[in-house]
C-alpha cells in the first residue's frame, strides 16, 4: 500500500510538500514538491535582497525578482534561461541563509525532516495494516471452512 492524497488521490513522496487537512495531502496537488506558504513567507521577509536560487545547469543565481514569479501565486519557480526548476534550490537556501535567524534556519530543516519521518512511518503503518488485514482476511476464510465443514458433519448426521 502506498502514501496517496486525499485529495488528488496520487502517491505521496517524501520530498512532496504536504499539510495535514483530515489526512495527508499535497500543498499545491499541481505542484506536488512546490514552496509551502511559511517557505514563501520566510523568502521574502528575509531573502527578497540577494540570490535565493542557483541553477545547476545554467550555473547562475538569481534572486526571486528575477526568476518573474508572484511570491504569493506561485510555487514553483523556473531559470529564465533554460526553464529548470529552481524550487529545490530555494528550499536548500533556507536552510544555510545567514539572513535567517539561526533558530529559524533550524526549524526549516527540522521541518523537512520531520515531514520526511511522518510520511515513510506512513508507509510502515500501511505496510502493517496490509499485512493485519491479510492475517484477518486467511482467519476469515479458515472460520467459515470450519463452519461449513461443521455444517456438513451435522447434516450427514
Amino acid at each position: 500500500m502506498n502514501v496517496t492524497c486525499r485529495l488528488c488521490h496520487k502517491l505521496i513522496s517524501s520530498d512532496d510538500t504536504v499539510v495535514y487537512d483530515y489526512g495527508v495531502v499535497h500543498v499545491d496537488c499541481g505542484r506536488p514538491r512546490c514552496l509551502s506558504p511559511e517557505e514563501h513567507v520566510l523568502l521574502y521577509v528575509f531573502c527578497w535582497d540577494h540570490a535565493v536560487a542557483r541553477c545547476a545547469a545554467c550555473t547562475e543565481s538569481f534572486r526571486q525578482g528575477e526568476l518573474g514569479a508572484d511570491p504569493f501565486a506561485s510555487r514553483t519557480y523556473a531559470c529564465p534561461h533554460c526553464h529548470s526548476d529552481l524550487t529545490e534550490s530555494m528550499r536548500e537556501h533556507l536552510t544555510v541563509c545567514a539572513m535567517l535567524p539561526q533558530q529559524l534556519r533550524r526549524r526549516v530543516r527540522e521541518t523537512h525532516e520531520v515531514t520526511r519521518r511522518l510520511i515513510k512511518r506512513g508507509y510502515r503503518l500501511l505496510d502493517r495494516t496490509d499485512v493485519l488485514m491479510r492475517e484477518l482476511e486467511a482467519a476469515l476464510d479458515e472460520l467459515n471452512d470450519t463452519r461449513e465443514r461443521s455444517r456438513r458433519k451435522r447434516d450427514e448426521q
